[in-house]
């Protein structure tokens, strides 16, 4: 994969730029949905954009970012082909790989440094789905 999107409201609008640059470094190319500075906006706004790119197949995978990913993670989570974990350290962020298929890592930008969001943000992309038995769990978590 070489394209991902990224997203993030006012409070990881730092820690967004930095992960931005680091992966235009690794060679990937991304789509930036804001925000754009740090004035204080409302994370559902990009949040949408970017779940709404990874839906329509546009990006395989994403990055959300927020003050607790929290808000984050609730507004891509209503949308119905986004799986977005919240991590907070790489076992947790290599899980929703292996375990939930999860296409957007979520981080909490004023809880985690920028070496642990890179540290994170590799295990999230380095790690494939296991599938089998978790395949079955996720076919079950989208309400008909």
């Amino acid at each position: 994969m070489s394209k991902i999107g990224i997203a993030c409201d006012h409070a990881g609008y730092e820690m967004k730029e930095f992960l931005v640059g680091y992966l235009d470094a690794m060679g990937y190319e991304v789509l930036d949905f804001g925000t754009h500075s740090p004035e204080s906006v409302d994370y559902a706004d990009f949040g949408h954009a970017l779940a709404a790119a990874v839906e329509s197949g546009e990006l395989e995978r994403g990055i959300g970012l927020c003050g607790s990913g929290e808000g984050m993670a609730m507004t891509l989570n209503k949308h119905r082909g986004i799986r977005a974990g919240l991590c907070w350290n790489t076992e947790v962020a290599t899980l929703i790989r292996q375990h939930n298929d999860a296409n957007v890592l979520v981080l909490p930008a004023r809880f985690v440094s920028n070496d642990e969001a890179v540290a994170m943000l590799d295990a999230f992309l380095r790690t494939p789905f296991e599938g089998g038995r978790h395949l079955r769990r996720i076919e079950k978590i989208v309400c008909q």
